[in-house]
């Protein structure tokens, strides 16, 4: 019998803009509602490989409005959730030098709401200093925005930061390897399901931008689920090497 199917999922800004990277209020929560009854456990991210059929929800960037947002709707349901954060940037706006042209200018957590979110139940992970792409950055200059970042939320919320997120999925073999020198594991964006045997290094994500209707959310778990995440990662797949 084959493993039943896990998901990591993205999340980034809750917010009406209606940009890629946003998901309004109240589509997410129709989103965690769907999740409550479809069956899934949602769990950890640390825990997601090894519990099959589990959702682990991620949030990248750490914009303000998780603490608004996403944190009650969270508490509501008891579900927890790692939020990636870009050190260098905290208490601002994501206006790092790679920003994607085009998405709306969006508040960040302050070091004070980071310590909230996280005495209120969140994980914390590192997202780089600049929220940095890796891709381009020298070996040195990648291990000083995974290291830096990862030492500057610890004195903040004085946690250990086991957990890491690639900027835009940067995840080659090297960059990997400096990775597994700070942290216990990784996530990349990879779109497709996880399992025991997914890298811990460069964790697949499933981004919430594919399920906007909540009719896929519910559904994840199911063949018709499986084939509609297999055709959005191939479409995904192709993208990706038509930009390179």
């Amino acid at each position: 019998m084959s493993e039943k199917k896990s998901a990591i999922l993205t999340y980034h800004s809750l917010d009406n803009s209606g940009s890629r990277i946003s998901i309004s209020p109240s589509r997410f929560r129709d989103h965690l509602r769907a999740l409550a009854a479809s069956g899934f456990r949602v769990v950890p991210l640390a825990n997601v490989r090894d519990r099959a059929g589990s959702i682990a929800i991620t949030f990248d960037d750490g914009y303000s409005n998780f603490l608004t947002e996403a944190l009650p709707l969270l508490n509501h349901y008891r579900m927890p959730a790692t939020v990636f954060i870009v050190s260098g940037f905290c208490g601002g706006y994501n206006e790092w030098p790679s920003r994607v042209h085009g998405l709306p200018r969006l508040r960040l957590l302050n070091w004070d709401e980071v310590r909230e979110v996280s005495r209120f139940g969140a994980t914390i992970g590192a997202h780089t200093v600049h929220h940095a792409n890796l891709a381009d950055a020298s070996r040195a200059e990648a291990e000083r925005e995974m290291r830096e970042c990862k030492r500057a939320i610890e004195d903040r919320i004085g946690l250990p930061v086991g957990t890491f997120a690639y900027p835009y999925g940067a995840a080659a073999a090297a960059v990997r390897d400096l990775a597994k020198r700070e942290f216990h594991l990784a996530c990349g964006t990879r779109l497709r399901f996880t399992d025991s045997r997914s890298d811990p290094f460069d964790l697949p994500r499933i981004d919430a931008g594919y399920l906007r209707r909540p009719f896929w959310m519910a559904n994840l778990g199911t063949p018709a689920g499986a084939a509609y995440i297999a055709a959005c990662g191939g479409l995904d797949a192709l993208r990706r090497a038509t930009v390179r």
